[in-house]
């Protein structure tokens, strides 16, 4: 049998068995009075977890997918992204893709963008929406977000945040944002294949008025059809629904504050060991909760740190993009533990030379 590698990569992250047999269960019609228990359950127990009463919408899609579908459904031309990753670039160029007007505020890598940016920017102009990616996985910069939101809504703006790889495993008030979503396959601790979505009011009177919203990923569709029967327009990914249902209810049962507290515990640790034996890449004071990027000041062969790390049974990843073989990341979220953490930094201490 394959020995299994446990990760400690930004996604996807490490799935317990128990959450991955869930998905076995057998299959039922999306149609069915079955299907719709287990979405309305779902809905309710995000609303209860996250403490709002903002839309819930769960698409079978990435990440990538809601940062289209929250430009469609909530810009009709103008956006202003503020941009520090590949990730955040990103999002930028879907909005252009989409044929939006979009502008942007750009930080260097590593440096998170910050509030009086943005005012000075709004200063005497107008944009329908400010797109900040929360969580950049791409260099391990975590941007807070209350005051963008207070700043957008005093310029009546509407607040998007990528939270694709903090959200359930960060503290985020969603219900300082107007469209907020995250994928599966990070802190939630699930398998990829699902974009977890919060919708504000305002976001939601919004839409209604934006023309070309498309199909798949429509709010006014997902709202109706969960309104109706609650249910979802397009086939969803059962199985996945089953693991998500499953996996929030642990994360009920665990409570929220211990989970945040798990996942501080655990970004503590690895960025000491960073501190120590490295450096680390995000600017000082906006360090990721989920995921640690670290310089790689012994110039070291990462592909090769990787290989024999995984011989151990473990994995971590290298640089993203142009920080390639520069930096190597390591993450910290989901179901894991301060315990299994606490082994992966022994084994690299064994295999960089640390440990005599």
């Amino acid at each position: 049998m394959k020995t299994h590698i446990k990760l400690f990569i930004p996604g996807p992250t490490e799935v317990r068995e128990d959450v991955l047999r869930e998905m076995t269960k057998p299959q039922i019609g999306h149609r069915t009075k079955e299907m719709s228990e287990l979405y309305e359950r779902i809905h309710n127990n995000l609303q209860k977890y996250f403490n709002t009463k903002n839309e819930v919408m769960v698409f079978t899609a990435s990440g990538t997918g809601m940062m289209e579908g929250s430009i469609r459904n909530t810009i009709q031309s103008d956006v202003l992204h503020l941009t520090n990753g590949s990730f955040s670039e990103r999002w930028l160029e879907v909005s252009k893709a989409n044929g939006k007007n979009a502008d942007s505020i750009k930080y260097e890598w590593g440096v998170a963008p910050k509030a009086m940016d943005l005012e000075e920017r709004l200063a005497g102009k107008r944009t329908e929406g400010i797109a900040l990616t929360h969580n950049e996985t791409s260099t391990g910069v975590r941007t807070p977000i209350e005051d963008f939101y207070r700043i957008a809504h005093e310029h009546n703006s509407l607040f998007l945040v990528d939270a694709v790889s903090s959200l359930a495993g960060d503290t985020i008030d969603v219900n300082k944002t107007d469209v907020i979503f995250a994928s599966s396959q990070k802190a939630f601790g699930l398998p990829p294949g699902l974009v977890i979505t919060f919708i504000s009011p305002e976001a939601m009177e919004k839409t209604m008025t934006v023309k070309g919203r498309g199909y798949y990923f429509d709010f006014i569709s997902m709202k109706e059809d969960y309104d109706a029967r609650k249910q979802i327009p397009a086939t969803p990914a059962i199985p996945l629904f089953y693991s998500l249902d499953y996996q929030l209810e642990k994360m009920l049962q665990e409570g929220r504050e211990n989970r945040f507290r798990r996942h501080k515990e655990m970004a503590a640790m690895v960025q000491k060991w960073g501190r120590e034996n490295f450096s680390l890449f995000a600017e000082p004071g906006y360090e990721s909760v989920t995921l640690t990027v670290v310089n790689n000041t012994r110039n070291l062969n990462i592909e090769n740190v990787r290989k024999l790390l995984r011989s151990k049974g473990m994995e971590i990843s290298n640089g993203y993009g142009k920080l390639k073989e520069k930096t190597f990341r390591i993450a910290h979220m989901g179901d894991l533990t301060p315990v299994e953490v606490g082994e992966l930094l022994n084994a690299m201490d064994e295999i960089i030379g640390l440990k005599q």
